[in-house]
This record gives structure tokens, C-alpha cells and sequence, in this order.
């Protein structure tokens, strides 16, 4: 449990994240392949931390184009979760994060995995590529 855990500790504290969640004319969503971890080698949406001073739909777009070289304009949020990484060998509480999936519309750009992404691109939602990270499907069906 995230109590039992010292002040200061990587995970004593939930951490904010951006996700951008991005749909083109043809109705496929841009996933990206973490390099790093959390969820290192999975697809899933672009995203990362805010920085200090930073909005949630500046952090969305500034790691949309860093990891994809997509640009889109951030209209809002659609939902927030918390995801939650346990260290396999003791079980421990290794990540928290309220992560924010930010809507990105008009899309442009060629896609070219940058940054922290190992690959990009466009998938349709009945040919995702796997491993996927959770819920990447759920926050898809919210696209209006």
C-alpha cells in the first residue's frame, strides 16, 4: 500500500500525466511504443508529465509532436484514471499516476517515433497492436 511507503518515496505520491488521444479522417487512433518505463515495450497513447508551469493541454501537445512529430489541436479532456505498476518481485507499489487523456483534433503531420517512443502510428481500433497498455480501447470509444 501506498501508506506503508517513506515521504519522498517515487510512489508515496500520485504523479499527474497528459495522454493525447488523437483520431484521423480515417477513424484510426496514434499509438506510440514506450521506450521507457512505466509500461516500457507497450503501446499506447502519447504522454508524459507536465512541466512546472505548464497546462495539461500544452503537456498533451508538446508530447504529441516530441514523441510522434503530430500536431493537433488539444480541445480538452475526455476522462482521468489512476494507473497503478507493482514491482513483480515484492509487489510493491512502484507507480501511481493520475493520468489525463487530453483530446487532440485536426491532426497533421507525418508520424516519425521520436523522444521516448520506440514506434508510432495510426491503427484502427479492430487492429491494434500488442502489448497494449490498459485501457486504450476504453478511452478510444470516448472520441466523439
Amino acid at each position: 500500500m501506498a501508506a506503508d511507503l517513506p515521504p519522498g518515496h517515487a510512489a508515496s505520491e500520485p504523479r499527474v500525466g497528459v495522454i493525447a488521444v488523437v483520431r484521423d479522417e480515417a477513424g484510426r487512433i496514434l499509438l506510440v511504443r514506450r521506450r521507457n518505463p512505466p509500461a516500457a515495450g507497450l503501446w499506447g497513447y502519447p504522454g508524459g508529465k507536465p512541466r512546472r508551469g505548464e497546462t495539461l493541454a500544452e503537456a498533451a501537445a508538446r508530447e504529441l509532436l516530441e514523441e510522434t512529430g503530430i500536431t493537433a489541436r488539444i480541445t480538452g479532456p475526455l476522462t482521468a484514471f489512476d494507473t497503478m505498476e507493482r514491482d513483480a518481485a515484492t509487489g510493491a507499489l512502484a507507480h501511481h499516476f493520475v493520468l489525463v487523456a487530453m483530446l487532440g483534433v485536426e491532426p497533421s503531420g507525418t508520424v516519425a517515433a521520436a523522444d521516448d517512443a520506440l514506434d508510432a502510428g495510426w491503427f484502427s481500433l479492430d487492429a491494434l497492436p500488442r502489448p497494449l497498455v490498459a485501457r486504450v480501447a476504453e478511452v478510444a470509444a470516448l472520441i466523439p
